[in-house]
């Protein structure tokens, strides 16, 4: 049953739509973009977008890199987008596997519509070469106060990393080197920062949140959930919540609606509010026939609920730490993202 008008009902794009970022263009839209998924029928999107007036009632678009990269042909690991647009051109930020192995790579595209088709540059932006996937879930940021680009990733059971982009943001800036920003903690008893991932930067009232997601995704043993750490400066040094307060460092796990919430973006309605949108599993239709077994076939469905800061300066959700169900107060109006120029 739809929600009444003014309201919105989680979750609002229903359909296996992992690691979602959202801009809004200058035609007035808000685009939505997901991780690589398998549709029925068995037609497999390389990466997802959708459209959205309100962020809450969503057109699902397809694909927007309808043509693989030539480095990338013959793999189906394509992760995690992130987009950005600058006087009127597009850049999609992604992880893909490039077919010799040894890891994943960051990957960067062009486009000059929201929708695509966003193409490869012809070569990964990094392949360290490292096994695994230390090397996913880019989040493109330019800093308001300074005017320079960073660029953030990682981990794969490793730190989380930032760099300095050029200012054709389809390279590093030359000279420029990686700072580690945040470690894994193995020995995290909360498991949470076992593995982090999932950067999402934003700067409030002479802060800069660095938002990340922890441990496990998906599969019949996920467990995940949304951290926050900040900062005075985009490169750090970042105090966690869980080392300011001394828990387990979330703002966001699961519940008995929703299990293994995270790897969010941040939006600002009209109203100044800032809304987490995020994925979940919903227990009552938790897999899909999906590309990779590896990935546990967890279905994983858009959510979206609102954030506030407390005089402690700690990003939390009004939600009180869990994904919304009942029916809640609407973005009011057009959106904007801070990400997005």
């Amino acid at each position: 049953m739809p929600a009444a008008p003014g309201y919105y009902q989680n979750p609002v794009l229903d359909a296996d739509f992992p690691d979602p970022t959202i801009i809004r263009a200058p035609d007035g839209w808000y685009y939505a973009y997901g991780t690589q998924t398998k549709l029925f029928g068995g037609r497999v999107v390389n990466i997802q977008v959708a459209r959205s007036r309100d962020l809450v009632h969503w057109d699902y678009l397809g694909e927007a890199l309808p043509e693989k990269p030539r480095w990338a042909a013959a793999t189906q690991e394509f992760w995690a987008p992130h987009v950005s647009q600058h006087e009127g051109r597009y850049y999609l930020y992604y992880s893909a596997e490039p077919d010799y192995g040894a890891g994943l790579a960051l990957a960067v595209a062009t486009a000059h519509a929201p929708t695509g088709p966003f193409v490869d540059i012809g070569r990964p932006l990094l392949h360290t070469g490292m096994s695994g996937f230390a090397d996913i879930d880019p989040m493109a940021f330019d800093d308001p106060a300074t005017g320079r680009r960073w660029l953030y990733w990682g981990s794969g059971f490793g730190p989380l990393r930032v760099r300095e982009l050029a200012p054709d943001r389809v390279s590093f800036l030359p000279g420029s080197e990686t700072v580690e920003l945040l470690p894994a903690r193995p020995d995290d008893p909360t498991h949470y920062q076992r593995l982090i991932e999932g950067s999402w930067v934003i700067l409030r009232q002479g802060w800069y949140y660095l938002f990340y997601s922890g441990n496990n995704c998906c599969g019949p043993d996920a467990h995940y959930g949304v951290l926050v750490a900040r900062s005075r400066a985009a490169t750090g040094p970042f105090e966690t919540l869980a080392d300011a307060t001394g828990g387990p460092g979330t703002i966001l796990e699961a519940s008995a609606d929703w299990r293994a919430p995270g790897h969010n973006c941040v939006v600002t309605d009209e109203a100044g509010q800032d809304w987490l949108a995020y994925h979940a599993i919903n227990p009552a239709r938790p897999t899909f026939n999906a590309i990779d077994a590896d990935q546990g076939y967890s279905r994983r469905v858009m959510l979206l609920d609102r954030l506030e800061y407390p005089a402690d300066g700690w990003p939390r959700l009004v939600t009180g730490g869990t994904a919304s169900r009942r029916p809640m107060p609407a973005p009011i109006g057009q959106a904007s993202v801070p990400s997005a120029s």
